[in-house]
């Protein structure tokens, strides 16, 4: 038996370990902790890197959400468009602003959002709820972008600002644009296990207009400006200098990283088309520029639950990515929806399950993965 976890980060830190106890030795020295310069450097770097015109370095992605909310002027009673196949904190922000969330079924390919049903939505609201529509949230999901140009066009013609949710999806691409560069802002994460990890939480804000760049920098130290007076508020979204310092460094390796995990892929693909399981398992759709594969989701047609703990028991990391989808979670029960609203959702949410990808992963450790999954079918 070989162990294959979902996520292993001691390889990675292996090769930028001397690096790292470098700078963060250079930052207790300094004991300038939060912003400063390496906070402004990483901010310069993601705004290249993203194709953005600025960027702000806050302190989750969660947060990168709830200030661009903020800063897009959201308010108690507006509606804030998303989908219910996502991680909590993309609706959880549109609640914490008092806005209400408005849920669009996703893809069944891709699991991102579905133009036509953003359409659709859209339509059927009532006239009184369609005006107080501002805002759209699509996700990345997994690390490949939604599809922007139809969703660009519907805000553009309702007036909707747009907000990607980019916490799995940095350096991923649509027609050679990439994700947070698109909407208005964009909005990603830093947490460890991410493509590109802090070593804590961390998070930043793309944006493309310097009028809400400014606005993002206010919110995130309270709404102060200069300090101590305040003309709106904000909240303590601060990105800190340790955390900032590590992202640059892992950001020289992203690319190479991200290389590795879609040869990853590739590699599956070759793998479980050898081992005959293309009918069983139905793999992640790789339809737009480039996916960085964030998580390697697959699909089947039943019995997700066993097929995870026969894998468990091969030790084997997996994990289910989400197993009940937002508008059937209790906290949202107010806004009233079904079982059976979202069935794209639902179905997602009941028969996929994410494989280890990581860039560390060796040949026998994919092949061990597939051939576990075999196992798992010839024993039916």
């Amino acid at each position: 038996m070989m162990k294959v976890p979902l996520l292993d980060l001691k390889g990675q830190y292996a090769t930028i370990r001397d690096e790292a106890l470098r700078v963060t030795s250079e930052i207790y020295d300094s004991q300038m902790f939060i912003l400063g310069p390496h906070v402004e450097t990483l901010e310069q770097e993601i705004a290249r890197y993203t194709q953005s015109r600025y960027a702000v370095g806050v302190s989750s992605g969660t947060d990168a959400l709830l200030v661009s909310l903020m800063a897009a002027g959201i308010e108690p009673g507006h509606r804030v468009l998303t989908t219910p196949y996502t991680f909590f904190a993309t609706a959880g922000v549109i609640a914490r602003v008092g806005a209400i969330p408005v849920f669009v079924d996703i893809e069944p390919d891709t699991f991102n959002m579905d133009m036509a049903a953003l359409a659709k939505t859209i339509d059927e609201l009532p006239k009184a709820a369609r005006a107080q529509c501002k805002a759209v949230i699509p996700v990345h999901l997994y690390g490949q972008c939604a599809d922007m140009d139809p969703l660009l066009e519907l805000a553009g013609q309702h007036n909707l600002v747009v907000i990607e949710d980019a916490a799995q999806a940095i350096g991923s691409e649509y027609k050679d644009r990439r994700a947070g560069a698109m909407g208005d802002f964009g909005c990603f994460s830093f947490f460890p296990s991410k493509n590109l990890g802090a070593f804590g939480d961390g998070g930043m804000v793309t944006v493309q207009s310097k009028e809400r760049y400014e606005r993002v920098q206010i919110l995130r130290v309270h709404g102060s400006h200069p300090k101590y007076y305040h003309s709106f508020i904000g909240g303590n979204f601060r990105l800190d200098a340790l955390q900032a310092a590590i992202v640059s460094i892992k950001l020289k390796h992203l690319d190479a990283w991200t290389e590795k995990r879609r040869q990853n892929a590739g590699t599956y693909r070759k793998l479980f088309e050898a081992a005959g399981l293309t009918e069983q398992v139905r793999l992640p759709a790789d339809v737009m520029s480039r996916h960085i594969y964030n998580q390697f989701v697959i699909s089947v047609p039943e019995r997700r639950d066993d097929l995870v703990a026969f894998l468990r028991e091969q030790e084997v990391g997996v994990e289910i990515y989400y197993p009940v989808p937002l508008h059937l979670q209790k906290c949202f029960a107010y806004l009233g929806y079904q079982e059976g609203d979202f069935p794209v959702s639902e179905h997602a949410a009941a028969h996929t399950l994410a494989l280890p990808i990581y860039p560390e992963l060796s040949q026998d450790q994919l092949a061990y993965v597939v051939e576990s999954i075999a196992a798992f079918y010839k024993q039916e």
